[in-house]
């Protein structure tokens, strides 16, 4: 049974009768997972390999075969079926989650980000998680807090990290306003309503919504003697987010990049929470540091900080760090950080969904201790479109070059301060064409380029489920890049019934192979990063780039630790193989010296060799050949 409130909970018993599990000493060594539970497993599937490498043969769901692509979509009406199953819950859980735990840790994940696991408002469908009406339960289609408690363990026991994905900015849609403005057409239904979107003034509240959606409730604490239905499905939980200074009450955002809008504004129905405010005559720095948290920020530092300690966590990704004020984030970073150093955390990581640019997002995480910022700047768009040959690689290489922000060596800042991702479950940059890497543009074929080019590159890479499957989802919103792992109603290739803990699939395969030497080779997690350049002739030497609209040619980097250089490269023609010249440092190598292949898409090269070679008299460069449509790996 959850609390019903947070003075309820005895936080000396729980931080005292346990000893947690430690933080890792650098996050930049990780390999984050990012699933939806509601997506991931269901713990049905038959023919998958358990957290003990066995095989499971004691389940109904069987595994996805080639001829299953499309079979759930043979008539119209089970195509609308299938459609339609993917706006609502699909089934995963938390016991699920745990019992695939393996097969991540078998692909070489040391980290798993899990989407938001709280109580949900009962009468919608947001099993992603992100509209919370008890923030101190789980909610009952996920499993229950034991279960999530349990999962930890497991992850603990099998070597991997767990980071929980939280939201300060808002709760569910836990209450209805009654609005007293802006008459506007329905353009579905030409019905009138008031709309309450946002214009900076407050709107009149009807009452806190009960377990059918019905606003009967007051809008303020609610007394369980006369209103005893309001537990567990009505108003927000525990009590002390009740008053109703907990939110700002100020419609939903309309212009998204207008400020205070978008600060102040409801996510459409999901409702904004008040943090608190800065004084009136504060501003810039000043306003961040005497910033004055509100009652509901403190009682939601009070509810994580038992989430932590309950569930022994490893990190938090903080929701639409955007949209709060940056005090109210430097000073929930401050109480997480310190408390969680209580506990022998000491690098409890905190990663902020910080939308707007790599310049914001650094200011952000500077101003407020965040550790890490999530997939910040055009990341995602210069990994897809590099590899699929549609980008010029120093568009991406030169993201990570951040020595005007910082004022410090070009490498310094980002080793483990941004978590870098190709894919994701929203999407926010391709608006309504929403489209996995591997949907149309053969993106099957490079998947595993990108996968490498993710993992190989400065910063904390993180996998997308699916894409180790090459999972091709795309269409008009969120649901289609959402499929269902176990199967279900919604599976993945339009699918149902099937599920895709194939272990033997082969991207799943080279991807470990991938990750395997990430975690052997320091130089892969941790070194410096360096953009090669090519030649043809071995005279005139110049940076990969497109003729055109295209490019097709290797793409090789170096990452440099300590006296160790690695050269890593990927073919972007997808026909045949390239050759060219590439340059190594001089330093590191003398003529004559040799670089060996330790991966390559084409097993013929392992164990080959490259001989360094003097050209233009002061240029050390080796022939580089990399397979079509290929990934190698050399030291």
């Amino acid at each position: 049974m959850a609390d019903k409130r947070i003075k309820d909970i005895d936080f000396q018993a729980l931080t005292t009768s346990r000893t947690y599990h430690p933080s890792p000493s650098a996050w930049e060594d990780q390999v984050l997972y990012f699933m939806m539970v509601d997506r991931f497993s269901d713990g049905r599937e038959n023919r998958y390999r358990d957290n003990n490498n066995q095989l499971v043969t004691t389940g109904t769901t069987p595994i996805f075969q080639g001829t299953d692509n499309g079979n759930a979509i043979k008539t119209p009406n089970d195509a609308a079926k299938w459609r339609q199953a993917g706006t609502t819950w699909v089934g995963g859980t938390l016991k699920g989650l745990e019992s695939k735990l393996g097969y991540l840790k078998r692909l070489g994940v040391t980290a798993i980000w899990v989407s938001p696991i709280f109580k949900q408002v009962r009468i919608r469908n947001t099993y992603h998680g992100y509209g919370t009406q008890d923030f101190l339960d789980v909610d009952p289609q996920f499993g229950t807090r034991d279960d999530l408690k349990s999962m930890v363990a497991m992850a603990h026991r099998l070597g991997l990290y767990v980071i929980l994905d939280i939201i300060l900015n808002h709760s569910g849609d836990v209450f209805s306003y009654d609005p007293d403005r802006y008459w506007t057409e329905d353009p579905t239904t030409h019905t009138w309503y008031l709309d309450p979107r946002w214009d900076g003034h407050h709107y009149l509240v009807r009452g806190y919504r009960d377990g059918t959606g019905s606003p009967s409730l007051p809008f303020a604490p609610v007394d369980l003697a006369h209103h005893p239905a309001v537990w567990p499905d009505g108003a927000v939980w525990p009590v002390e987010l009740q008053d109703s200074s907990t939110f700002t009450q100020k419609g939903r955002i309309s212009n998204w990049d207008y400020d205070p809008e978008f600060i102040e504004g409801d996510f459409s129905d999901l409702k904004d929470i008040h943090l608190g405010e800065a004084p009136t005559d504060a501003s810039g720095k000043d306003r961040i540091e005497r910033y004055q948290p509100s009652a509901a920020l403190n009682a939601l530092c009070d509810i994580y900080k038992f989430w932590i300690a309950f569930a022994d966590l490893d990190g938090f990704r903080v929701d639409t760090v955007k949209h709060m004020d940056l005090g109210a984030m430097r000073y929930f970073t401050a109480v997480i950080h310190e408390f969680t150093q209580r506990l022998g955390k000491e690098n409890f990581y905190l990663i902020g969904e910080i939308t707007g640019g790599r310049k914001r997002a650094f200011e952000t995480l500077e101003e407020t201790g965040m550790d890490a910022a999530l997939g910040i700047d055009d990341i995602p768009d210069k990994l897809e479109y590099l590899v699929k040959g549609k980008r010029n690689p120093r568009e991406y290489f030169d993201l990570f070059r951040n020595s005007l922000l910082v004022q410090k060596d070009s490498h310094v800042w980002f080793k483990n301060k941004v978590v870098t991702v190709f894919d994701d479950h929203d999407q926010v940059r391709k608006g309504s064409s929403k489209a996995r890497f591997c949907a149309g543009d053969s993106g099957d074929k490079v998947v595993l380029n990108v996968l490498g080019l993710n993992a190989l590159t400065l910063g904390i890479p993180c996998i997308y489920y699916g894409s180790e499957q090459s999972f091709d989802g795309e269409g008009g919103d969120d649901r289609y890049i959402r499929e269902a792992m176990f199967g279900g109603a919604f599976g993945a290739f339009r699918s149902r019934d099937r599920h895709f803990f194939n272990e033997e699939y082969t991207v799943y395969r080279e991807l470990q192979k991938v990750l395997a030497l990430r975690a052997q080779k320091l130089a892969l997690r941790r070194g410096r990063q360096y953009l090669r350049q090519i030649s043809d002739d071995g005279m005139q030497f110049g940076y990969p780039a497109m003729i055109g609209s295209n490019i097709h040619s290797i793409v090789p980097w170096s990452r440099i630790f300590d006296n160790r250089e690695i050269l890593v490269a990927f073919n972007t023609d997808r026909d045949k193989p390239r050759t060219a010249w590439t340059i190594v440092d001089r330093y590191l190598h003398r003529k004559g010296d040799h670089l060996t292949c330790i991966y390559s898409t084409d097993p013929a090269q392992l164990g080959g060799e490259l001989t360094a070679e003097t050209l233009n008299d002061d240029t050390r460069a080796v022939r580089l050949t990399v397979p079509a449509a290929g990934f190698v790996i050399y030291e």
